[in-house]
């Protein structure tokens, strides 16, 4: 009786996966994806004090700071591009629609546009 692994050996048929493009191409572009979110997560910020940011995280390491930097992969401690994450794309859509709604010449473009 074959083991489980030898059934599973037995079953793939690289033949198959070397037709499915579309696959091949989302994977590709996962690939790519994270070899750019990973370089990303390299680049610093303008403007940051690099050795007054690793100093603060070497004295705060074993707390709340040590865990976001953590989970970030290490991108907090270098206050790198993507560590901001999402929230300047949130903080710039709220002040957008608050100018839209003081400003009468940006209301009149967002009613042109949509």
């Amino acid at each position: 009786m074959a083991s489980a692994a030898e059934q599973l050996a037995s079953n793939i048929n690289f033949g198959t996966f070397s037709r499915a493009t579309e696959l091949k191409k989302r994977i590709w572009f996962t690939l790519a994806a994270l070899l750019v979110y990973r370089f990303g997560t390299y680049i610093s910020l303008p403007g940051i004090n690099i050795d007054a940011l690793r100093q603060t995280f070497e004295q705060h390491a074993s707390g709340v700071l040590g865990l976001v930097n953590m989970f970030a992969g290490g991108a907090v401690g270098r206050m790198a591009i993507f560590a901001l994450g999402i929230m300047p794309y949130i903080s710039a859509s709220i002040i957008v629609q608050l100018l839209t709604s003081i400003i009468p010449s940006l209301e009149s473009l967002k009613k042109r546009v949509n």
